[in-house]
This record gives structure tokens, C-alpha cells and sequence, in this order.
């Protein structure tokens, strides 16, 4: 039986979002020999991120295949056997690598189905790594999911917990257009990593898909909208707990994808509140925020009783030093800052 909707998993099991995200790419392997997983340090490292773990004991080395470093090369196969039918998963280690790549990604993998007639499909899931936090530095350290968004034929998740992990991986691996998935360090449970409570909770067991496009109120609230996405979700949610002390009621929308956008649940949440904060560890220009405010204020921008907030990533390349790369990511305390605004 399929579950369609995460608003409330029927479940007690509680995951980290890596282990709900390879539980979704097992469930999918089984059930269809034609997804395989390929990519660098896929397989006995089981992921950088640990976006593998027990596959390749599970499904072997001609299913969980480690590539050399050649991202161009290993992302045309993935294009090249989705065209003939299989359905191919593949990691790009971190999203800031795309440079290398992006004539695979955007003249091939995201085009072939429209320059084809519709005649040929690109079954295929894109997985990358993404997000700042952990003194990367500025070459390993961007979301750049405005990025991919941008580039039309393509679809864009973003999970931010973990059974959306799950059911949105199990929704792209299904799905046959060509699908990014990326997965924010933070948000993935790992112990080497900060402390986020938040990236271990209850997970459905067995088939669970989310559909791609349809965002999600993780938190109701009358006072102000906080339109987000990622690890954004969960500061936002930390944020909205602290200021609920003080008789603000913030709702906190999580969108889980940029391609499809859900404009109906941004409308919605601002019509209900009138106040939109727009948070996103994205670049501040030309990029997610932008695109949220906008939609209201295409759409009706009588809706807003006061002009909306963004709180973004400065357009400068991330610090590698800790206190610089905290000041400019929007972390609680910049978001604490929109919401007052705001309601002032």
C-alpha cells in the first residue's frame, strides 16, 4: 500500500534522514532491477554523506558502482542508460561540482525528452549534496538549488526531514523525468556532524511516496508566514518554538520542491497571516525568495498588510572561518530578526 502524504506518518520507528533516504533506494532497487546507483565513493565508503550505506552488500558492485573522478563521464552513462530505459541514480558528491558537469546535466539530461518530441524519457534521479555550516569552504559549501530550477526540464526536491526523505526519493526514482534531488548536509543525522535534533524523527515503513510539487505546513500559525525549505525548515521551526513563548504564532511552511512550486500553499499561508518571511540559504538575488515574494505579489499583492522579508545568503562567496560563514547564512538569529520586522 502506498502512503501519499507526510503530514502525519503512522508510524513509532524513528530515523536519521540518510538512513530514511537509503531505505527509499533499497525498497526502489528491489522492486525494480532496472535502478542502479553510480557515483564517487558510492559503494564500499557507502557515501561521503552516508547516501549508500549497505547497498553494495545488498545489490553488488554492478548495481552500486563506483565511478572514477569524472563527473561528466559518469553523469552522461546515467543520461545514456535512462534513454535506453533504466533507471539510473546518480551522486554528484556536492552541488558546487556541477561546473564540471553542467553540459550533462543541462544540454542532455534536462533537453533530450524536448529536443526528442517527447519521444524519448529520462528516467533519472540526480542526488547531490548541498549546504554551508561546516567551515567547507567556499568551493563545497552551496545549496545551488536557484540554480537547477532555473534551468527548465528538470525537477527539483529538496527534503528537509526525514520521512519526506524517504517518500520524496521513492517519488523520484518512480518518476520519468529527470529528477535533482538534494539533500542538505544538516539535515542528514550524521554523528560527526552538528547536533540537529530535528534530522532524526518517525519514518513509515514499507512503500511511502510523497508527491514532488505539493509543500507542506509543519507548523500552523496566524501571526506570520515563514516560507522556506531544507535546513531552513528546521531553524525556522526552532525560531517559531521561541517566539510562541511570547504569543507569536508563526506558521512555518516547508516546501520539499522548487520544480514543481507549490503557489497555491504560498498564497494560502499569506493570505492567512498577511506577513511573508522568505527564508533561503540560497543566494539572495535571482533565486528562491525572490521567486515566493513574487508570487504573491504577481498574483495579489494586497495580501501582504506589510512588505515582505528575505532572509538569504548574501551574494559572496561562503567564509571558510566558522563565525564568518555563521554570520552570513541565515541562521535563528537572522530569521528571529525577519519575523520581528515584519510584525513591527
Amino acid at each position: 500500500m502506498t502512503i501519499t502524504d507526510t503530514t502525519a506518518p503512522q508510524a513509532t520507528r524513528r530515523l536519521n534522514t540518510s538512513k530514511a533516504m537509503v531505505e527509499a533506494i533499497a525498497q526502489e532497487m528491489r522492486a525494480n532491477p532496472e535502478v542502479f546507483y553510480l557515483g564517487e565513493d558510492v559503494g564500499r565508503y557507502g557515501g561521503i554523506f552516508s547516501s549508500t550505506t549497505g547497498l553494495l552488500d545488498e545489490f553488488g558492485p554492478n548495481r552500486v558502482i563506483d565511478t572514477p573522478i569524472s563527473e561528466t563521464a559518469f553523469l552522461g552513462l546515467a543520461v545514456g542508460a535512462a534513454t535506453e530505459g533504466m533507471r539510473p541514480i546518480a551522486e554528484l558528491m556536492f552541488a558546487d561540482f556541477v561546473g564540471v558537469c553542467l553540459d550533462q546535466v543541462y544540454n542532455h539530461m534536462a533537453k533530450i525528452h524536448f529536443e526528442s518530441g517527447g519521444h524519448v524519457r529520462v528516467p533519472m534521479v540526480l542526488t547531490t549534496a548541498v549546504g554551508g555550516g561546516y567551515s567547507d569552504g567556499a568551493q563545497h559549501s552551496q545549496t545551488l538549488w536557484g540554480l537547477f530550477a532555473h534551468l527548465p526540464g528538470m525537477k527539483v526536491v529538496v527534503p528537509a526531514l526525514p520521512a519526506d526523505a524517504k517518500g520524496l526519493m521513492a517519488a523520484a526514482i518512480r518518476d520519468d523525468s529527470p529528477v535533482v534531488y538534494m539533500f542538505h548536509k544538516g539535515v542528514m543525522g550524521l554523528p560527526w556532524m552538528a547536533k540537529n535534533p530535528r534530522s532524526v524523527d518517525v519514518v513509515p515503513e514499507g512503500e511511502y511516496v510523497v508527491p514532488i510539487g505539493r509543500a507542506n505546513v509543519v507548523r500552523e500559525g496566524s501571526d506570520v508566514s515563514v516560507v522556506t525549505i531544507s535546513l531552513s525548515v528546521h531553524h525556522a521551526l526552532d525560531v517559531a518554538e521561541k517566539l510562541a513563548g511570547e504569543g507569536v504564532s508563526v506558521e512555518v511552511l516547508d516546501l520539499r520542491s522548487l520544480v514543481p512550486l507549490d503557489r497555491e500553499a504560498i498564497l494560502a499561508s499569506v493570505a492567512k497571516t498577511g506577513r511573508l518571511v522568505a527564508v533561503d540559504e540560497d543566494y539572495h538575488s535571482f533565486g528562491m525568495s525572490g521567486e515566493v515574494v513574487a508570487t504573491v505579489a504577481e498574483h495579489d499583492p494586497g495580501l501582504f498588510r506589510v512588505a515582505p522579508e528575505r532572509v538569504t545568503l548574501p551574494d559572496v562567496p561562503i567564509p571558510y572561518a566558522h563565525s564568518l560563514e555563521y554570520a552570513v547564512l541565515p541562521r535563528h538569529d537572522r530569521i528571529e530578526a525577519g519575523i520581528r520586522a515584519v510584525l513591527r
